[in-house]
Protein backbone atom coordinates (compact mmCIF):
# COMPACT_ATOMS: atom_id res chain seq x y z
CA UNK A 1 0.00 0.00 0.00
CA UNK A 2 0.96 3.52 -0.29
CA UNK A 3 -0.25 6.36 1.00
CA UNK A 4 -0.77 9.38 -1.93
CA UNK A 5 1.57 12.48 -0.30
CA UNK A 6 -0.30 16.07 -1.01
CA UNK A 7 2.64 17.62 0.75
CA UNK A 8 4.37 17.53 -2.41
CA UNK A 9 1.51 18.36 -4.72
CA UNK A 10 0.78 21.59 -2.57
CA UNK A 11 3.11 21.85 0.28
CA UNK A 12 1.17 25.03 0.96
CA UNK A 13 -1.64 22.93 2.29
CA UNK A 14 -2.10 23.20 6.10
CA UNK A 15 -5.01 20.65 6.47
CA UNK A 16 -7.07 17.58 4.96
CA UNK A 17 -9.44 15.51 5.02
CA UNK A 18 -8.00 12.03 4.43
CA UNK A 19 -9.31 8.42 5.35
CA UNK A 20 -7.32 6.13 7.97
CA UNK A 21 -6.72 2.89 6.36
CA UNK A 22 -4.86 0.88 8.88
CA UNK A 23 -4.86 0.75 13.01
CA UNK A 24 -2.18 -0.68 14.93
CA UNK A 25 -2.88 0.15 18.59
CA UNK A 26 -1.52 4.04 18.06
CA UNK A 27 0.48 3.57 14.69
CA UNK A 28 -1.74 4.39 11.69
CA UNK A 29 -1.79 4.86 8.11
CA UNK A 30 -3.71 7.19 6.12
CA UNK A 31 -5.22 7.49 2.14
CA UNK A 32 -3.72 11.05 1.43
CA UNK A 33 -1.85 13.14 3.80
CA UNK A 34 0.09 16.42 4.05
CA UNK A 35 2.40 15.74 7.14
CA UNK A 36 5.90 15.40 5.75
CA UNK A 37 7.40 12.05 7.39
CA UNK A 38 11.50 12.79 8.09
CA UNK A 39 13.43 12.18 4.72
CA UNK A 40 16.61 13.98 3.55
CA UNK A 41 17.82 15.34 6.78
CA UNK A 42 14.61 17.41 6.93
CA UNK A 43 12.24 17.22 9.79
CA UNK A 44 8.71 15.58 10.47
CA UNK A 45 5.96 17.78 10.56
CA UNK A 46 3.94 18.47 13.85
CA UNK A 47 0.31 18.11 13.52
CA UNK A 48 -2.81 16.09 14.36
CA UNK A 49 -4.47 13.21 12.87
CA UNK A 50 -8.57 13.31 14.31
CA UNK A 51 -7.49 15.68 16.64
CA UNK A 52 -4.93 13.38 18.21
CA UNK A 53 -1.18 14.65 18.35
CA UNK A 54 1.24 13.36 15.89
CA UNK A 55 4.14 11.73 17.91
CA UNK A 56 6.11 10.33 15.19
CA UNK A 57 5.97 10.20 11.35
CA UNK A 58 8.06 7.05 10.00
CA UNK A 59 8.24 6.36 5.98
CA UNK A 60 8.90 2.93 5.06
CA UNK A 61 8.80 2.41 1.36
CA UNK A 62 5.72 4.58 0.10
CA UNK A 63 3.88 4.32 3.21
CA UNK A 64 4.05 6.60 5.87
CA UNK A 65 2.80 5.09 9.46
CA UNK A 66 1.95 7.78 12.06
CA UNK A 67 2.34 7.52 16.04
CA UNK A 68 -0.49 9.15 17.65
CA UNK A 69 -1.69 9.70 21.18
CA UNK A 70 -2.51 6.50 23.09
CA UNK A 71 -5.79 7.23 23.87
CA UNK A 72 -7.20 8.21 20.45
CA UNK A 73 -10.02 6.27 19.24
CA UNK A 74 -9.31 6.22 15.63
CA UNK A 75 -11.04 3.16 13.20
CA UNK A 76 -10.37 2.01 10.03
CA UNK A 77 -12.07 3.87 6.75
CA UNK A 78 -12.93 6.75 9.68
CA UNK A 79 -13.07 10.15 8.04
CA UNK A 80 -10.00 12.59 10.01
CA UNK A 81 -8.80 15.90 9.51
CA UNK A 82 -5.08 15.75 9.23
CA UNK A 83 -3.59 19.49 10.39
CA UNK A 84 -0.26 20.37 10.01
CA UNK A 85 1.97 23.24 12.37
CA UNK A 86 2.38 26.01 9.91
CA UNK A 87 4.65 27.63 11.38
CA UNK A 88 7.29 24.81 11.42
CA UNK A 89 6.78 23.54 7.93
CA UNK A 90 7.54 27.42 6.50
CA UNK A 91 10.75 27.49 8.39
CA UNK A 92 11.46 23.96 7.28
CA UNK A 93 10.53 24.76 3.73
CA UNK A 94 12.94 27.81 3.89
CA UNK A 95 16.16 26.22 5.62
CA UNK A 96 15.48 23.26 3.50
CA UNK A 97 15.88 24.72 0.57
CA UNK A 98 18.47 26.94 1.31
CA UNK A 99 21.02 24.56 2.78
CA UNK A 100 19.82 23.13 -0.83
CA UNK A 101 20.85 26.39 -2.68
CA UNK A 102 24.61 26.32 -0.11
CA UNK A 103 24.75 22.72 -1.43
CA UNK A 104 24.51 23.59 -5.13
CA UNK A 105 27.36 26.36 -4.47
CA UNK A 106 29.67 24.63 -2.70
CA UNK A 107 29.31 21.81 -5.63
CA UNK A 108 29.38 24.12 -8.60
CA UNK A 109 32.22 26.72 -7.42
CA UNK A 110 34.59 25.07 -5.54
CA UNK A 111 35.55 21.32 -7.02
CA UNK A 112 32.46 19.24 -5.74
CA UNK A 113 34.12 18.77 -2.33
CA UNK A 114 32.32 15.43 -0.60
CA UNK A 115 29.11 15.83 1.48
CA UNK A 116 29.19 13.86 4.48
CA UNK A 117 26.03 15.17 6.56
CA UNK A 118 23.15 17.62 6.31
CA UNK A 119 20.11 18.04 9.11
CA UNK A 120 17.21 20.37 9.01
CA UNK A 121 15.81 21.77 11.74
CA UNK A 122 13.03 24.37 12.64
CA UNK A 123 16.23 26.20 13.98
CA UNK A 124 18.79 25.75 11.49
CA UNK A 125 20.22 23.91 8.47
CA UNK A 126 23.81 21.91 8.75
CA UNK A 127 25.97 21.00 5.80
CA UNK A 128 29.21 18.86 6.64
CA UNK A 129 31.95 18.18 3.98
CA UNK A 130 35.60 16.83 3.78
CA UNK A 131 37.34 19.92 3.88
CA UNK A 132 40.86 21.04 4.24
CA UNK A 133 41.39 24.39 6.19
CA UNK A 134 37.94 26.64 7.51
CA UNK A 135 35.28 26.72 5.24
CA UNK A 136 34.31 30.33 6.67
CA UNK A 137 36.60 31.28 4.16
CA UNK A 138 34.35 31.10 1.51
CA UNK A 139 31.32 32.41 3.35
CA UNK A 140 31.17 36.29 1.77
CA UNK A 141 31.21 34.69 -1.81
CA UNK A 142 28.23 31.94 -1.23
CA UNK A 143 26.65 34.56 0.72
CA UNK A 144 26.72 36.87 -1.97
CA UNK A 145 25.79 33.97 -4.80
CA UNK A 146 23.04 32.67 -2.86
CA UNK A 147 21.36 36.44 -2.17
CA UNK A 148 21.54 36.93 -5.75
CA UNK A 149 19.71 34.01 -6.14
CA UNK A 150 17.09 35.05 -3.47
CA UNK A 151 16.66 38.71 -4.56
CA UNK A 152 16.02 37.42 -8.10
CA UNK A 153 12.74 35.71 -6.96
CA UNK A 154 13.50 32.97 -9.37
CA UNK A 155 10.84 30.22 -9.71
CA UNK A 156 11.74 26.46 -8.08
CA UNK A 157 9.83 23.75 -10.05
CA UNK A 158 9.52 20.84 -8.50
CA UNK A 159 8.39 17.32 -9.78
CA UNK A 160 8.66 13.77 -10.28
CA UNK A 161 11.48 12.30 -12.28
CA UNK A 162 9.88 8.87 -11.93
CA UNK A 163 6.81 8.76 -10.33
CA UNK A 164 6.37 5.03 -9.92
CA UNK A 165 9.38 5.11 -7.37
CA UNK A 166 8.44 8.39 -6.02
CA UNK A 167 11.83 10.00 -7.04
CA UNK A 168 11.37 13.78 -7.84
CA UNK A 169 14.09 17.09 -8.32
CA UNK A 170 13.74 20.38 -7.87
CA UNK A 171 14.65 22.73 -11.00
CA UNK A 172 15.94 26.51 -10.92
CA UNK A 173 16.09 27.60 -14.73
CA UNK A 174 19.78 28.53 -15.24
CA UNK A 175 21.07 27.36 -11.58
CA UNK A 176 20.66 23.70 -11.09
CA UNK A 177 18.09 20.56 -11.12
CA UNK A 178 18.48 18.46 -8.09
CA UNK A 179 17.22 15.04 -7.17
CA UNK A 180 15.24 15.70 -3.76
CA UNK A 181 12.19 14.36 -2.34
CA UNK A 182 11.47 17.41 0.63
CA UNK A 183 9.15 20.11 0.12
CA UNK A 184 10.10 22.85 -1.76
CA UNK A 185 8.82 27.17 -2.12
CA UNK A 186 7.49 28.21 -4.83
CA UNK A 187 9.91 31.16 -5.06
CA UNK A 188 13.20 31.62 -3.84
CA UNK A 189 12.34 35.27 -2.63
CA UNK A 190 10.61 33.43 0.13
CA UNK A 191 13.90 32.40 2.01
CA UNK A 192 14.67 36.04 3.22
CA UNK A 193 17.68 37.18 4.62
CA UNK A 194 20.31 34.44 6.08
CA UNK A 195 23.79 34.33 7.66
CA UNK A 196 26.40 31.16 7.67
CA UNK A 197 28.24 29.95 10.84
CA UNK A 198 31.49 27.51 10.30
CA UNK A 199 31.79 24.64 12.54
CA UNK A 200 35.30 22.60 12.85
CA UNK A 201 34.31 18.63 13.27
CA UNK A 202 38.03 17.74 12.90
CA UNK A 203 39.98 15.64 10.93
CA UNK A 204 39.35 17.71 7.74
CA UNK A 205 35.86 18.04 8.28
CA UNK A 206 34.03 20.95 8.41
CA UNK A 207 30.47 22.16 9.07
CA UNK A 208 28.20 25.09 7.68
CA UNK A 209 25.40 25.83 9.51
CA UNK A 210 22.58 28.15 8.20
CA UNK A 211 19.89 30.37 10.20
CA UNK A 212 17.26 32.65 8.71
CA UNK A 213 17.64 35.95 9.61
CA UNK A 214 14.05 37.52 11.21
Amino acid sequence: MSVKKLFWENPYLTELEAKVTSVNNNIITLDKTIAFAFSGGQQSDSGTIGGFQIIEAKEEGKEIFYTIEHNHNLIINQNVMVTIDWEKRYKLMKLHFMAEIILELVYQNYNHPEKIGANITVDKARIDFFWEGKISGIFSELISKANSIINSNLDILSAFEDEENERRYWYIEGFAKVSCGGTHLKKTGEIGLISLKRHNLGSGKERIEIYLQS
